[in-house]
């Protein structure tokens, strides 16, 4: 169960290195900084995750760096050591990355981003020489991207296929992010804390009614044991989850965010074709197709939940312009895009 669960992690923490190769090696480099760099791998050094970044690790050497790969099995544990400085560097959960990055964080706002190629678009922009001064935030840079999936809604019960359905429910919520526990709130559910290692067993154990994942949870967590026969995931793209690398901007070699960032970008396309398969492996048995009136009405809800979090100082107001474009470009017709209803 361990290695499973790992596989999905190493989605959402280091997609940054999949797939990856590199032919580098490591040669007369005795004047380079040698840096930490926290991994985040449930297993420890055997796992995919910390074997996976000993190719971004190569290809360091070419941008200035060496890197000393320190392996850590709990994601609050990797931020902590980070922030205690123990590290140069660390991979995150875009949620997480919030007191780092407001801006890069606010990806993950609600109902944002409508799909992938959207999602890829904005990566790219990010990506670019003349956006590197939104990667940086204090001492901080962000120094790359990848997408973790559509956050979707698993259910227990079928009938449970609506907000006024969801009403009372209990509801599995990583309370660490604002914006879930703004969703859950707005729809009169009943919150239960959870964290990445404990959502699905209390989902599969029925301890809650409802938990919120992509679609990369499904097999490795074992989540159709929760569903059953009975359960479901509604079709409805609730956010984008992703990863984030995250440096401590002095101690790096100038132009290394840069190049790190076009490195994750350039591997996009492999990191989103784990995602696509992901989907594509859920049985269609499980997937609950909402009606169009259904889904505006719930996209409005998640605008509001924007712009209450956005007034609140939670969303950086100008990713969520960038949002926008992003979503009008895609369909100008929609509502909120004549009506300039940015958020």
């Amino acid at each position: 169960m361990t290695n499973k669960i790992h596989s999905v992690l190493t989605g959402l923490i280091t997609g940054l290195t999949l797939a990856l190769s590199s032919s580098l090696t490591v040669a007369n480099t005795p004047d380079l900084p040698k840096l930490n760099f926290c991994v985040f791998d449930p297993i420890g050094v055997k796992g995919p995750a910390y074997q996976g970044m000993m190719d971004y690790k190569a290809a360091a050497l070419e941008w200035g760096a060496i890197l000393n790969l320190k392996v850590h099995t709990n994601e609050a544990v990797a931020l902590a050591d980070f922030k205690a400085g123990h590290c140069d560097a660390v991979g995150l959960t875009g949620t997480r990355v919030r007191p780092f990055n407001k801006f890069t964080a606010s990806i993950e706002a609600v109902g944002a981003i409508d799909d992938y190629e959207q999602m890829r678009k904005l990566v790219g922009m990010l990506a670019k020489p003349r956006a590197s001064k939104y990667m940086i935030e204090g001492d901080y840079e962000i120094a790359g991207i990848m997408p973790a999936g559509a956050v979707f809604v698993f259910t227990r019960d079928k009938t449970i296929d609506s907000v006024e359905a969801a009403a009372g429910k209990r509801l599995a919520t990583i309370d660490y992010d604002t914006a879930s526990v703004k969703v859950v709130q707005r729809i009169g559910a009943t919150m239960v804390p959870v964290t990445i290692a404990t959502f699905a067993p209390r989902f599969n154990n029925g301890y809650v009614d409802i938990a919120y994942a992509p679609a990369i949870a499904y097999e490795p967590f074992e989540m159709y044991k929760g569903m059953g026969d009975s359960g479901g995931i509604l079709r409805f793209n609730l956010a984008q989850m992703n990863g984030q690398l995250i440096l401590r901007k002095d101690k790096f070699p100038q132009q290394f965010g840069q190049k790190s960032r076009e490195y994750a970008y350039k591997n996009f396309t492999k990191a989103l074709e784990h995602i696509v398969a992901a989907e594509d492996n859920i049985p269609e048995k499980y997937w609950i197709d909402l009606p169009d009136n259904k889904k505006t009405e719930y996209k409005e809800m998640l605008r509001q939940v924007r712009l209450e979090l956005r007034d609140e100082g939670v969303y950086d107001e100008r990713m969520l312009k960038i949002l926008f474009k992003l979503r009008c470009r895609t369909d100008p017709g929609h509502y909120e895009c004549v009506e300039k209803l940015e958020g």
